[in-house]
């Protein structure tokens, strides 16, 4: 039973000094971290975790999400396409050794390993030169206009610690052959892994040598991190005092959360929008029922789908209002966002009919559906409403929903026909989607989540200028060329971006963030 260890942290803190237990946050989420590697798999759990023990050469702030000093103290463009970055000086990791240059270099080489899932963050990235023990420049291939943003999701390890540990690559988080950096971390942040029991808890203790102490708000001395997967036991833990915080809570537990003394709810949009991906590439769509064809490569089939349903029903029973139905793949807050991609394809039963009969499929078809359980707000509960809402014009989907540690290595093996994904763009701007999303699948992060391996050499040469251009408005006239484009071509279909809501008892002070995660150095408990 999942509430076993928070009984017992509870019992061991009762006889702690009263000022250790007023610095303890616990808090709670569906679904637990699948590696400590930070290399090893691009997604939303895993980074919130590993954001308290790995810090970047470059944070952002929490208010305006603009760039500002970490790891990195300043940085200057010698030329269009190198950058110099000027180290923190006395930086230590938590086992007392120095953070140099080397350590920087190697890290940032290490994202661009043929086994990292954060290879989109290092695109562009040349090579890296250290100048000496506290300078480091990036070389780009061109020109690279968000470079800085990229830099705020690249995790800063320690050479000597992997090469002592064998874990110079990252874990391939595709099979089951373990590093010791997916067990173990060594940082520079606010707090060390003391201990991790998969799909039980996370317990992190200060880092006695973090750089930051004294320098940011924070007065937390231990922090303990249960996945509880059930809505309702993460609500009961929140109501009964044994956590303190909730970053997922389910949607129709709020009022009740508003309602209670001690209790608040905090909430906006987030960067992250929801969406399906549909296989394009296989000749043939595996455990349905039409042979030697696949559907999914029409784009009349695709608006099909895409016209079958009924978002504004979508948002108002299964998200109870707390979604912003969208027609892009990219949120309002990303820059290079325009309303002329955001007009969604009206619902509409008999267009949907029309184009599936159009496409040789009057009677519809069968079709894999995969589904995450628990990773994004009511999945499970879409999933349900959107097969129920094909099954109207013919089209019935087998749905499958998996728990988060499964879910995600089988779509990325491109195993699913159909798959549910939540998309947030750390970056801020839209290159980070279109790269990733849309662009066709190759070498070093192209396309590397683009999992239905859709492919438009149009799109592929737009994207490539939307790299390598400086100019601000010429470059956001070219995303908005390929998002629009997108919207004919339908790589996706988009469902709407998520408004986010957290839990937490009064006690708890920290900023409520568009990317959903905590801030570490802000987090204050009292």
């Amino acid at each position: 039973m999942q509430f076993k260890p928070l009984l017992l942290a509870a019992a061991l803190a009762a006889t702690l000094p009263l000022a250790a237990q007023a610095t303890t946050f616990r808090w709670a989420r569906a679904v637990d971290v699948s590696s400590w590697d930070v290399h090893a798999q691009n997604v939303g759990v895993n980074n919130a975790l590993h954001a308290a023990v790995y810090d970047t050469l470059v944070e952002y702030n929490s208010k305006t999400f603009k760039p500002e000093p970490a790891l990195a103290t300043e940085w200057k463009p010698v030329s269009p396409t190198q950058l110099r970055l000027s180290l923190r000086k006395g930086v230590k990791f938590s086992d007392g050794s120095e953070f140099t240059a080397d350590d920087a270099k190697f890290s940032l080489e290490r994202a661009k390993s043929k086994s990292s899932n954060y290879a989109v963050y290092a695109q562009g990235i040349d090579r890296v030169e250290k100048v000496n023990s506290h300078t480091i420049d990036i070389f780009s291939d061109v020109p690279n206009p968000v470079l800085l943003n990229q830099l705020t999701e690249l995790r800063m390890l320690s050479k000597a610690w992997a090469e002592k540990n064998k874990s110079v690559e990252p874990k391939d988080i595709k099979n089951k052959d373990e590093t010791f950096a997916h067990r173990n971390a060594l940082g520079t942040g606010p707090f060390v892994l003391q201990s991790w029991t998969p799909d039980q808890r996370v317990v992190l203790a200060p880092n006695p040598h973090w750089w930051g102490k004294g320098k940011f708000a924070t007065n937390v001395t231990e922090v303990v991190y249960t996945p509880i997967k059930s809505d309702a036991t993460r609500t009961a833990a929140l109501l009964s005092g044994e956590i303190d915080f909730i970053i997922d809570p389910s949607l129709q537990d709020l009022a009740r959360v508003r309602q209670t003394q001690g209790l608040k709810v905090l909430e906006g949009a987030e960067y992250r929008t929801i969406f399906l991906g549909m296989d394009q590439f296989r000749s043939e769509l595996p455990g349905s029922n039409v042979k030697g064809q696949n559907p999914l490569k029409d784009v009349r089939v695709r608006k099909a789908l895409y016209q079958a349903i009924d978002i504004n029903a979508i948002q108002r029973v299964v998200m109870r209002g707390l979604a912003q139905p969208t027609g892009a793949l990219i949120a309002h807050q990303v820059n290079g966002w325009t309303p002329k991609a955001d007009v969604r394809y009206p619902f509409d039963i008999k267009a949907a009919q029309k184009l599936l009969a159009d496409a040789g499929y009057p009677n519809g078809f069968e079709v894999d559906f995969a589904c995450s359980a628990g990773r994004y707000i009511n999945d499970e509960q879409l999933c349900q409403a959107i097969t129920a809402q094909w099954a109207k014009v013919g089209v019935k989907a087998k749905l499958r929903s998996l728990p988060f540690a499964t879910y995600f290595p089988m779509i990325q093996r491109n195993e699913a026909s159909i798959y549910l994904l939540g998309w947030g763009v750390p970056t801020f701007d839209a290159f980070y989607s279109l790269q990733s999303l849309i662009r066709s699948p190759g070498a070093g992060g192209d396309g590397n989540f683009n999992l239905g391996r859709f492919s438009n050499p149009q799109q592929d040469a737009l994207i490539e200028r939307i790299k390598k251009e400086t100019d601000p408005a010429t470059r956001n006239g070219l995303i908005e060329k390929a998002l629009v484009q997108d919207h004919e071509l339908i790589s996706h279909i988009p469902l709407y971006n998520q408004v986010i809501p957290w839990a937490a008892t009064q006690k708890v002070e920290l900023p409520h963030r568009a990317d959903n995660r905590i801030d570490w150095r802000a987090l204050k408990v009292n």
